[in-house]
């Protein structure tokens, strides 16, 4: 169940494949029954159209992943496991993965407030995301 993405300009090369060795260990673990980015991609196929399987891998073109997540949240709303992998930065999954984890929110497009006289901004066009670490230990006394 490899799949074709967009590559790097700058070393010339085009479409990257999952590593083999690690499309057999999640395929392993999530036994993968339909993989909605094929390569080779079939002719007429498109993996935002398709319907999935009950445990669908999912290695989307890493440009314009908002179309992939929706169809991924859609399908498994009907019940069906989906794996999506997609890179994001490290920073993200430090915060996501540290032991006092607690929380993140979606405070959407804040309108920042300026400085020079705090009337609110026009936003950045982007959702801010509000990530909570909470050290509080509980108290066993």
């Amino acid at each position: 169940m490899p799949r074709e993405g967009k590559g790097s300009a700058k070393d010339g090369k085009h479409y990257w494949l999952t590593p083999p060795e690690l499309l057999e260990a999640l395929t392993k673990e999530f036994d993968f029954t339909f993989d909605a980015c094929p390569y080779p991609r079939p002719e007429d196929f498109d993996g935002l159209t398709a319907v999935w399987g009950e445990s669908t891998y999912v290695n989307p073109p890493f440009s314009g992943p908002t179309a992939w997540v929706r169809k991924a949240m859609a399908e498994s709303e009907k019940g069906k496991r989906v794996v999506l992998v997609f890179p994001i930065y490290k920073w993200i999954l430090m915060l996501l993965t540290h032991p006092n984890f607690k929380e993140v929110r979606n405070l959407k497009d804040v309108k920042w407030c300026a400085i020079e006289d705090g009337t609110p901004g026009r936003g950045i066009g982007q959702h801010i995301a509000m990530f909570v670490l909470d050290g509080e230990q509980e108290d066993f006394f």
